[in-house]
């Protein structure tokens, strides 16, 4: 059984079912139930037109649980000659799916829960376990997701930038149960390049494989590993290069967006043999691009780091008071830069305070590590 084909074929057969009158939810739930028949069905009797056979399997089952609500008169209308199985509609669906499951009504868990099983083709057990929740959990609010998204018309115009931001939640997510959600987002993402022609579409995917590439070499044993330290030769040169070839693409376009501008930094950091020959000043330039285009307080705290790199500590910790000290990572930015100064004693201090504000155990046993060996 090729699980891959089905994920793929799924938003478009969502789609059509949507297009022939079926209201999102009802489609749904009728997409996933022929998808359970073909996993029984097609290992001893595999279909010439797997997308045809999907079409008519998941129209019989919306048009089997329509008869049996006859109470709703508005799907009566519905509820005429079946089509004949046959070679499905060459329409693609996926980008108006994407805005619907993006919903600006959503939150944004709920988005990203009904992106994945709409668009991605999960099953709601393999979401769960992607968020360590109870699958009953997830279901309830993949169940309120599609309720909230129910009555949008399926033609209405969506916001790109908030699609980009559900797949980028998908890709930070990374990995947990059996599910990829960072190869999964980097799928996705891919889809959504093919349906629209977009610069910032464009530079999520450069930057989700840029990023990717880094994966392997990230932990060592469990243990977090800085990109300063990690092993480059590990990196997966085939997503760097064709991020880089996505990203140059995108650039000359002439419309930069935040996700071009994060790519580019991304970029600098893997076009370096090695950590001391990060190009950090190019890299400043890139933060100030992406400061103008977004002003955020998280993008002002990696800039500090890179002015530290590029101008030395002091200039960064100068870019750092500047900012809110309850930002997250405010206290590991502040520890790195102190140490890079000379003042161990308080960067130490500000170490144990960054590991005790960490939400994340590798990050938090990371920052207790290193305030270990300074205070040896």
């Amino acid at each position: 059984m090729d699980g891959a084909l089905l994920r793929s074929l799924t938003p478009a057969v969502l789609g059509i079912l949507v297009r022939r009158g079926a209201d999102f939810a009802a489609a749904e739930d009728a997409v996933q139930d022929a998808l359970v028949e073909a996993v029984r069905v097609w290992p001893d009797d595999p279909p010439r037109d797997p997308k045809g056979w999907l079409v008519t399997a998941a129209w019989r089952k919306f048009l089997d649980a329509t008869r049996a609500e006859t109470a709703r008169r508005r799907r009566e209308d519905l509820v005429d000659a079946e089509p004949e199985q046959g070679p499905a509609h060459d329409s693609d669906d996926t980008l108006q799916l994407y805005f619907l499951c993006a919903h600006p009504s959503l939150t944004p868990s709920s988005a990203v829960a009904l992106t994945l099983r709409a668009v991605g083709g999960l099953t709601t057990r393999q979401i769960a376990q992607a968020y360590l929740v109870p699958e009953a959990t997830m279901a309830q609010r993949i169940s309120r997701a599609k309720k909230t998204v129910g009555a949008v018309r399926f033609d209405q115009p969506g916001d790109v930038g908030t699609v980009l931001r559900v797949l980028y939640l998908v890709f930070n997510e990374g990995y947990s149960g059996d599910v990829d959600l960072a190869a999964e987002a980097i799928r996705l993402t891919r889809l959504l390049a093919a349906a629209i022609d977009h610069p910032e579409v464009a530079g999520l995917l450069a930057l989700m494989l840029l990023h990717h590439a880094r994966r392997a070499s990230r932990t060592d044993g469990g243990r977090l590993v800085p990109l300063a330290e990690q092993d480059r030769g590990r990196w997966d040169t085939t997503l760097i290069t064709e991020g880089v070839e996505v990203l140059q693409a995108a650039l000359a376009r002439d419309r930069l967006g935040e996700f071009q501008a994060q790519a580019a930094i991304a970029a600098l950091h893997a076009d370096a043999p090695v950590a001391e020959e990060t190009d950090w000043v190019q890299i400043v330039e890139w933060y100030d691009e992406l400061l103008a285009l977004t002003d955020s307080p998280v993008v002002r705290l990696n800039r500090a780091v890179a002015v530290g790199e590029a101008d030395g500590p002091r200039a960064g910790l100068k870019a750092l008071a500047e900012l809110d000290d309850s930002l997250p990572r405010y206290s590991a930015v502040s520890a790195y830069l102190h140490e890079r100064d000379g003042d161990r004693r308080t960067a130490a201090r500000l170490y144990v305070e960054a590991a005790e504000k960490a939400t994340n155990l590798a990050e938090r046993e990371y920052l207790t590590r290193q305030a270990a060996r300074l205070n040896n």
